[in-house]
């Protein structure tokens, strides 16, 4: 098979897809007799990046596979082709997100000791629909709390193929650019407009000081 074919095959697919696509998906795109191998495949992902070098997009690998997106450094011009205005994120639901990504797995009431408030259901329900936050199982302790952990949707929306690429704490210094690193300034974004000026209390029964321990502990 020609390179040049296997490379322009391999681009439409990924630009027509909308989404992450697979090693062996991109594979299967090839008839069984002509099937290209993992090789190649990885070959010609490797030349469409070197042609993206400089230019507008760039080729991603995320946990899902691989997908053309628009490079971080003009995305802000680009995202004017939304007109929804950009989601805000509460800190409420940054440091519940960040809690559960370093913390995992979590349960709701752990997150409430570190951070000294009740989190506010809306945030966990918009987390779990959004799918990047799953239960995973039970505490086992009394109660049996549920045990909240990311999802694979989370590392693809974000743009991480795996969880040590999360930036680490000492590079995050203050939680809200938690957002900036995950590229969490997005247009359009309706699904989180809830939980995003949700007010908290504080937990009653947390100790003064326990929110101290915070995602870096």
């Amino acid at each position: 098979m020609n390179d040049s074919y296997l490379k322009n095959v391999i681009e439409a697919a990924l630009l027509a897809a909308g989404r992450p696509v697979a090693l062996a998906e991109l594979r299967e795109l090839f008839d069984e007799f002509a099937r290209p191998d993992a090789v190649a495949v990885e070959a010609a992902l490797g030349e469409l990046a070197a042609d993206y070098a400089g230019r507008g997009i760039v080729l991603a690998e995320v946990a899902s596979g691989w997908r053309i997106q628009v490079r971080a450094d003009v995305a802000q011009p680009v995202s004017r082709l939304w007109q929804e205005r950009p989601a805000k994120y509460s800190r409420a639901l940054l440091e519940t997100l960040a809690l559960i990504a370093y913390r995992q797995p979590i349960t709701r009431g752990e997150i409430e000791d570190i951070r000294g408030v009740a989190v506010n259901p809306n945030i966990v329900r918009t987390v779990l629909e959004r799918g990047w936050v799953r239960v995973i199982g039970h505490r086992d302790v009394p109660g049996r709390p549920e045990l909240l952990a990311t999802t694979r949707e989370f590392l693809d929306y974000f743009g991480l193929k795996t969880l040590d690429d999360l930036p680490t704490l000492a590079q995050l210094k203050d939680v809200e650019s938690l957002g900036v690193q995950l590229e969490f300034d997005r247009p359009g974004d309706p699904a989180l407009a809830e939980a995003s000026d949700v007010q908290e209390a504080p937990a009653d029964d947390v100790a003064p000081g326990a929110a101290a321990g915070g995602a870096g502990d």
